[in-house]
């Protein structure tokens, strides 16, 4: 166990730098967008093609991690969204607490951390499962937020908005290219490999740097948001406070996230294995940690987007990054001595 919390603990203590840096004005809050370009069109995406290019293409096609994360990731969605519906939230609020519940930050945190604990055979796992989430579970979550429109011109239009944003999202291409570079032992010129490797060796730092700033940033907008609304009531402008998300609200959802999620996957593979589906023992575990990652934090850009509580949603993202730090290992520690 603290052989596994000494690995882990690089990797949150990146994400509170970045935290502290942006919360102490170190890194203004204008440069975050720069470092989220870098890393989500340049740093991981290389990272990914790496990944995809170094693994047997029957792995990038193993139907049996897709069944078992896919039907995890659906009965996540299905529980989170009826809790929110009873807790008599709209349709858009409980779609987004669903997403965050069932979309863990693999981008950005497991695959590195993953490969750290686990080595290079998570890898393949952990990129089916991010184009599984980026592109069937946001999908799914999207098209719900819209149901409380009257007709379904509203859903057409985020299916729409959400299918652009998976052809302009350069992850799953690089995963798609990387696969066809395996699949053709494709090799690229050395100028070119030595390029695509510096980027992909920066992707781990940068990205759990930028979460850090990313939740620092979304604490700093919803204060500010709080305390100008406040003013504008005081003037009597009429506008209300906007209400801050309670822990009443939030700590079902963080429940969900890291404890019923990565358990629902074990018991799920455990089924299918038991029916006979081979898997290894390294892609078990991985599916496990990856679904008792904290949120991803895109997230909180998605639910501003369409208009849900995002700051709920980032509240979320906070503090399941932030009881990982405590869960993630013990979840390791757990799978480590099954």
């Amino acid at each position: 166990m603290l052989q596994i919390f000494f690995v882990t603990l690089p990797f949150f203590a990146l994400i509170a730098a970045g935290y502290a840096a942006a919360r102490a004005g170190a890194l203004p809050l204008a440069a975050i967008p720069g470092l989220n370009v870098f890393v989500l069109y340049f740093a991981l995406p290389c990272m990914l093609f790496r990944f995809g290019a170094g693994s047997p293409i029957a792995e990038l096609l193993d139907a049996g991690v897709v069944l078992i994360w896919g039907l995890g990731a659906l009965l996540v969605v299905g529980a989170a969204v009826l809790l929110g519906r009873r807790a008599r939230l709209g349709w858009n609020d409980a779609a987004f607490g669903a997403l965050v519940a069932a979309f863990p930050n693999t981008g950005f945190m497991g695959v590195p951390l993953l490969v750290a604990i686990l080595g290079a055979k998570a890898a393949t796992p952990t990129i089916l499962t991010m184009a599984f989430d980026m592109i069937v579970t946001s999908s799914l979550c999207i098209a719900l937020s819209r149901l409380d429109g009257a007709d379904g011109h509203g859903a057409a239009k985020a299916m729409r908005q959400a299918l652009r944003g998976i052809l302009r999202n350069p992850m799953p291409w690089s995963i798609v290219l990387g696969g066809l570079a395996s699949a053709t032992r494709l090799a690229l010129p050395a100028p070119v490999e030595r390029t695509v490797t510096m980027l992909a060796e920066a992707a781990s730092p940068v990205a759990l740097f930028t979460i850090g700033a990313v939740l620092a940033r979304a604490a700093v907008l919803a204060r500010e948001h709080q305390a100008s609304a406040i003013v504008a009531e005081a003037m009597g402008s009429g506008a209300s406070p906007p209400r801050r998300a309670s822990l009443h609200d939030t700590l079902p959802v963080i429940a969900i996230k890291l404890v019923a999620h990565p358990l629902l996957v074990w018991s799920i593979a455990s089924g299918f294995m038991a029916l006979g589906l081979p898997l290894a023992p390294t892609t078990l575990a991985t599916l496990v940690l990856l679904a008792a990652l904290p949120s991803a934090s895109n997230v909180s850009m998605l639910a501003e987007r369409f208009g849900a509580d995002d700051d709920r949603i980032a509240r979320i993202i906070l503090w399941t990054t932030v009881a990982a730090f405590f869960t993630f290992p013990l979840v390791a520690g757990w799978m480590a001595s099954s």
